[in-house]
């Protein structure tokens, strides 16, 4: 009989998952709890790459490694379904306190491209840059897509390979029963041979009701989108934390904050004022640009921003993939794949240890 699994939470990291499960055969079920991708995985700005990398463990940069050339094929993949604008415009950091650990960082992997440029070499990259000093680092291989046409275009993907997709079904709890695994939730129980939680930012919350407690908590972050101005910001800029991001047709995201506030979505007025400020600080010829819209998301955010990915320690079948905080979109796809391989009994991508659940 073709073993079930049923997949928890609709976002970036259970729609990959469930994407790995269904190709490896499996009859796969998502249940989310509210509407597919629109948690903080339609609310980020899609970077494949950590912030500022070398600050992170290896165990995030490894996954993290993994994404962009995964996204690459997974854009030729869903061509028909959609152009999600995968676009490799590079990226300039403008604060160049830690360039002996961003060097030390890159020289670890051949596939981690860094180099510093001077004033002159970064404005001919982006005109009209402030905020420089002597030097900037320049990570021309940084690319970017546009999450939630990603998100738009895997839904249709996974239907048509058999993925049963099933909006605003809250799960409540888990219970073991000889040889599955029962799911209750708001609209009855469901049993599935396998499951795996795949809940975001409500992840932990959700897990504490069977008997664990994983530092998988909320994280607010703003965004703002300025109206299109085409060729006004040409690749990502980053500076003390905040990003420009370019978008194909002109538009251009400034993010982000970080903010502890339980499950709190609601934008601020102050927040709005100081991404705006942040932007004008890098290319100050934002400020004659309207915001087109102003939202925030919810990230499940982990003590050092490395997430938990392995079986629950009490419930033999349940499975956990999440708590990738700022990185979920990069992660996603190394973070399904480690996933899958564990449900699957296969030999894991990546070594497993890092991620286990204590």
């Amino acid at each position: 009989m073709e073993q079930t699994v049923i997949v928890v939470g609709g976002g970036v990291i259970g729609l990959l998952t469930a994407r790995e499960l269904a190709l490896a055969g499996r009859d796969v079920t998502v249940l989310e709890r509210n509407r597919l991708g629109r948690e903080s995985s339609w609310a980020g700005g899609g970077i494949l790459s950590p912030l500022y990398p070398w600050r992170y463990p290896e165990s995030v940069n490894v996954i993290a490694g993994y994404g962009p050339a995964a996204y690459r094929r997974l854009a030729e993949e869903l061509a028909e379904y959609g152009d999600f604008q995968y676009q490799q415009t590079g990226m300039m950091i403008l604060d160049t306190g830690e360039i002996d650990e961003a060097r030390t960082w890159a020289a670890q992997d051949s596939q981690r491209i860094l180099n510093l440029i001077d004033q002159e070499q970064a404005r001919a990259l982006q005109p009209g840059l402030q905020g420089l000093e002597q030097r900037a680092i320049w990570m021309n291989s940084l690319a970017h897509v546009r999450n939630p046409r990603l998100l738009k275009a895997l839904v249709p993907c996974l239907r048509d390979r058999g993925v049963r997709l099933l909006e605003n079904t809250p799960v409540k709890n888990f219970r073991s029963v000889a040889g599955g695994v029962v799911v209750e939730t708001a609209r009855g129980e469901r049993v599935a041979d396998k499951v795996v939680v795949c809940a975001g930012a409500w992840s932990g919350d959700l897990l504490k009701r069977s008997g664990i407690n994983l530092p998988v908590q909320p994280v607010k972050g703003q965004m703002l989108v300025f109206e299109p101005a085409p060729g006004l910001v040409k690749t990502m800029v980053m500076k003390n934390g905040r990003y420009l991001i370019p978008r194909r047709d002109g538009r251009t995201l400034i993010g982000s904050t970080l903010e502890q506030e339980d499950y709190d979505k609601t934008t601020t007025s102050e927040a709005m004022k100081s991404l705006r400020q942040s932007a004008i600080d890098m290319i100050p010829a934002i400020a004659d640009l309207k915001i087109e819209h102003h939202w925030a998301g919810l990230r499940p955010g982990t003590p050092d921003g490395v997430p938990y990915i392995g079986e629950h320690p009490e419930i033999p079948g349940l499975y956990v993939n999440a708590g990738q905080f700022r990185n979920g979109l990069v992660m996603a796809p190394g973070s399904a794949r480690l996933a899958a391989d564990l449900v699957l009994g296969r030999d894991p991508v990546f070594a497993p240890e890092p991620y286990q659940l204590s």
